[in-house]
């Protein structure tokens, strides 16, 4: 884990924690160009820098966390920088599977795996296996993620199972999702100050709170996860009605 200045630093508990969280982690590679490092060094520090998040979240009460970290869009970039991902996707799952199972996340994957490598995939369904019955944390992995696609693949799916239009509710469509059975997330949290959602959760993110923040995912530390958390305790949630 990178050095951290505020690893020492005592977090009062947190009176309204959210229960799921969202992320997009972005800004690695304009974190390696700030540093003079190459794009894979970029994702490289992005990911060693999930685990103190993961960390913080079990300490802070979140118990559901969802991280965009591969989406269908993706696919578009460079062919070494696409392998490179790959690649890093599988070095964490060696290296850091064993130790997030004995700490209890549970880990869950959102998207589609038939374009991943055989192997790769195997790993994957390896790890959802291994960690199922975990409750301190459950790690969403939305990889080769599309929230659009998501719902083009969640209307087939009605369509094939012949239900009738009447019978067409938002509690049946969200059933139809790749996060069926998962609370909408109530806090979605965007590195890097861009102000888009690129696609992600669209359809459970109708009513979530954001979080933007101009520094870059591989400097997101605990303290400012600690404030994007305390400002959401602090907000008004009306889902379109209003608090008297």
């Amino acid at each position: 884990m990178p050095n951290n200045t505020h690893q020492q630093t005592e977090f009062p508990p947190l009176e309204h924690p959210p229960y799921h969280v969202g992320i997009i982690m972005d800004g690695n590679g304009r974190w390696a160009k700030a540093h003079g490092k190459s794009r894979f060094e970029g994702h490289k520090a992005g990911t060693d820098n999930l685990r103190q998040i993961l960390e913080s979240s079990v300490e802070f009460g979140v118990k559901m966390l969802t991280i965009y970290a591969f989406s269908t869009e993706n696919w578009k970039r460079p062919p070494f920088e696409v392998m490179g991902l790959m690649r890093i996707l599988e070095e964490v799952i060696d290296r850091e599977l064993k130790a997030l199972h004995k700490n209890g996340v549970q880990l869950r994957h959102i998207g589609r795996l038939e374009r991943l490598k055989p192997g790769i995939r195997k790993k994957v369904l390896h790890a959802i296996e291994m960690t199922k019955n975990n409750n301190k944390l459950i790690l969403n992995v939305a990889f080769n993620y599309g929230g659009r696609q998501e719902i083009v693949d969640a209307v087939q799916r009605v369509i094939e199972d012949k239900i009738a239009p009447q019978d067409i509710t938002e509690e049946l469509l969200s059933s139809y999702m790749y996060t069926a059975n998962c609370p909408d997330p109530d806090l979605i949290i965007r590195t890097s100050g861009e102000f888009r959602t690129s696609n992600f959760l669209i359809w459970q993110a109708a009513y979530a709170e954001y979080y933007i923040t101009p520094t870059y995912w591989p400097d997101f530390n605990k303290a400012e996860y600690y404030q994007a958390l305390q400002s959401f305790g602090q907000r008004d949630r009306r889902y379109g009605g209003r608090n008297e």
